[in-house]
């Protein structure tokens, strides 16, 4: 019985499936038909009344919807909306013309309602009323519906680039997961796709205004020859009883083609927010009042101007007036039960003082100025509160171990827009986001410039403008990186996160990363702690690692290579260098990801020989060879970033760890690696070169 069921359930779930494949084919058929075959007057009538129904269900749909993909299929149902009124046009002409000698509902009720009772039975009014219809739907609405989709079209195509440079970066930053992404990139795309394909549905609009006053033209002349030639009408008779007849049938086409470009440009002139259009309106028209107290005002005067109907101006006035009175007296209310909850608690016998009060520093700390609290309070939905927390998700995946949460608190002292990002209570990082505005980067290949204020971009140092949200597709067609204030500092916290890593590695940490290596392979973590190493040891090594931008996710290779080379070897930078070449392919392959040469910058051979001898003299360079030797590493870096190649130099192995100290302490993100951290499989090719003329 139950696999019955089942397979029943089955069955209805696939004739669902059928039905909705095969309801536009079929819609089709039954729009083209109704060109074809004779229709009696009672299904005109249902046609028409289900055209404006769909009519009115369409607009109802667009005002409802808050953003336009979420009405993404109305450039189909605009042109099947403008099939099905051709349709009807051809079928109704074709019972007029055949059946309107007859006068009356001959050619439905329907129609002989829209030429009798809406304008009176006076075909010269009704012709007046149709093509003003017409005019209104075809110059105003038709003609600016299209326009702001072509322009939307426009902006959308220029600001494809950009949005995807946006994506890339918060995808880089760990803002958002791949999934979100390819997500966001398919929004994109979909964005694309439906404004181009409503700048070509709105020219099916304005041909169907246009066909409206040649079908209205057709009918009376065609009217007037079939009465007065095959019917034996008069003159005015004939001209009558088809007038009224096709002005009739235009009406009723007219009205739903209204309220159909209606909805387009609804749809395509809405500003997206989490509200719909008629949400917008009210909370944005009724919201200050201020605005309706000069209204009530403006009206008043009018009212009292001798020959106004001052009663109706009047009767506005006390609406606006006392709509006006409402909307401030809920204002002052919320006022006044914010600063009540907001009131200072009764004063209080200080209690003694206990270790309760004794703060220990926080490892990593956020302090906001006043105006970037609604960005970490979860009341408020911060957006920032879940962007740290996939940055350190992201953090732990990329780097080997969890970063320590970081304590967020505001600082009344701060500037308003003002952050700062602490270390174990020192300031590492400082800089200025502004809510409700978006920061505009310069990547180094912008087509134009924007008006705001001028910074630079706290992770990377990359000059920047601060702009407001109207100008955010302006500065996306123009190449800019835009990124939001969330975005900003998210991003700077990863950067800092990056580069203090090995200071935020503690001990707990590594008894953490060995526990979860312990559950794996106990037995190596029990050879190698502490038998070989002990925990503060390989804390130092794990720090120097990290120090160099070394990820120590592979902690598996890292305690094999002290378990083979670490007996007897108590110095903890020639054990980081034999774990270092251990991990040389992870290290290659960081920097240069794809397979191929390896473009890095090389040591000219006779500046090598001088750091050999001065290595083997004691380790200490003379001031004018370390100066020396700093100008051109930074010429030679400049070379190297200029060609879009990684910043990576390779030396010999016994030079790289004084050569790193060293240069490392100015130019942070140069890497210097050794030539046995290369795997033999690849090839190095020297572009730049430290102490040569390259």
């Amino acid at each position: 019985m139950r696999a019955l069921t089942d397979y029943l359930g089955r069955m209805d779930l696939l004739g669902d499936m059928r039905m909705k494949l095969l309801a536009g084919p079929l819609l089709i058929i039954m729009i083209l038909s109704m060109m074809i075959l004779p229709l009696p007057p009672f299904a005109l009538d249902l046609l028409f009344t289900f055209n404006i129904a769909l009519a009115v269900m369409v607009l109802l749909v667009s005002m409802f919807t808050q953003k336009p993909l979420d009405f993404a299929a109305f450039p189909a149902v605009l042109l099947f909306t403008t099939l099905l009124r051709l349709s009807l046009n051809v079928a109704s002409t074709r019972v007029v013309l055949m059946e309107g000698h007859e006068g009356g509902d001959s050619a439905g009720k329907v129609i002989e309602a829209f030429g009798q009772f809406l304008v009176g039975g006076n075909f010269a009014v009704g012709l007046v009323v149709f093509l003003i219809l017409v005019i209104i739907n075809f110059m105003v609405i038709t003609k600016g519906a299209g326009r702001i989709a072509e322009v939307g079209a426009r902006f959308m195509l220029d600001a494809m680039p950009g949005k995807q440079m946006a994506i890339d970066a918060d995808l880089n930053a760990g803002l958002i997961g791949e999934d979100e992404a390819r997500q966001r990139r398919s929004d994109v795309s979909q964005e694309a796709d439906f404004y181009g394909s409503m700048d070509g549905a709105s020219k099916f609009v304005r041909g169907d205004a246009m066909a409206g006053l040649v079908i209205m033209v057709v009918n009376i002349i065609g009217g007037l020859l079939i009465g007065m030639m095959q019917h034996d009408l008069d003159f005015a008779t004939a001209a009558k009883t088809y007038t009224l007849l096709t002005i009739g049938d235009g009406l009723v086409a007219q009205i739903p083609a209204l309220v159909i470009s209606t909805a387009a440009g609804v749809t395509v002139s809405r500003v997206t927010t989490d509200q719909d259009v008629g949400q917008q309106m009210i909370s944005q028209l009724f919201i200050n009042p201020q605005v309706l107290w000069l209204a009530a005002g403006v009206m008043g005067l009018l009212g009292l101007v001798p020959g106004m109907p001052n009663l109706v101006f009047l009767i506005f006035t006390v609406l606006l007036g006392g709509l006006a009175w409402w909307l401030q007296r809920n204002e002052q209310k919320r006022v006044t039960e914010e600063a009540v909850s907001t009131a200072p608690p009764p004063a209080q016998e200080a209690p003694e003082a206990s270790w309760d009060d004794v703060q220990l520093v926080d490892t990593l700390g956020l302090e906001v100025g006043h105006r970037l609290i609604p960005l970490v309070d979860h009341r408020q939905q911060g957006e920032l509160l879940g962007r740290i927390k996939s940055v350190r998700k992201k953090y732990a995946q990329e780097v080997g171990f969890l970063p320590p949460v970081v304590h967020i608190r505001d600082n009344l002292e701060l500037g308003a827009n003002t952050y700062v990002i602490t270390l174990k209570g020192v300031e590492i990082g400082q800089a200025e986001a502004y809510p409700g505005k978006w920061l505009a980067i310069d990547p180094g290949q912008v087509s134009g410039q924007l008006e705001g204020t001028r910074t630079e971009d706290p992770a990377f140092g990359l000059p920047a403008v601060w702009i407001e949200a109207a100008q955010r597709e302006h500065a996306q067609v123009y190449g800019y990186t835009v990124v939001d204030a969330g975005t900003v500092i998210a991003t700077h916290l990863n950067h800092l996160l990056h580069q203090h890593a090995g200071e935020m590695l503690g001990r707990q940490e590594v008894q953490q990363l060995l526990d979860k290596l312990s559950a794996e392979d106990k037995s190596l973590v029990e050879d190698v702690v502490p038998k070989i190493v002990n925990l503060t040891q390989l804390q130092r090594l794990l720090q120097q690692l990290l120090e160099e931008d070394v990820s120590i996710r592979d902690m598996r290779t890292i305690l094999d290579t002290l378990a083979e080379h670490g007996g007897g070897q108590v110095d903890v930078s020639d054990l980081t260098a034999m774990v270092r070449v251990a991990l040389g392919r992870a290290i290659t392959q960081q920097w240069f990801p794809a397979q191929g040469d390896l473009n890095v910058i090389g040591l000219d051979a006779k500046l090598e020989q001088v750091l050999m001898q001065a290595m083997n003299s004691g380790g200490a360079l003379e001031p004018g060879l370390a100066e020396t030797l700093m100008e051109q590493a930074t010429k030679a870096l400049e070379r190297q970033e200029q060609s879009g190649e990684p910043p990576v130099l390779v030396v010999q192995h016994s030079l790289r760890a004084l050569l790193s100290r060293f240069l490392r302490r100015r130019l942070r993100h140069l890497v210097v690696m050794s030539q046995a951290e290369i795997p033999d499989d690849r090839t190095l090719r020297i572009t730049s070169m430290v102490g040569g003329d390259r």
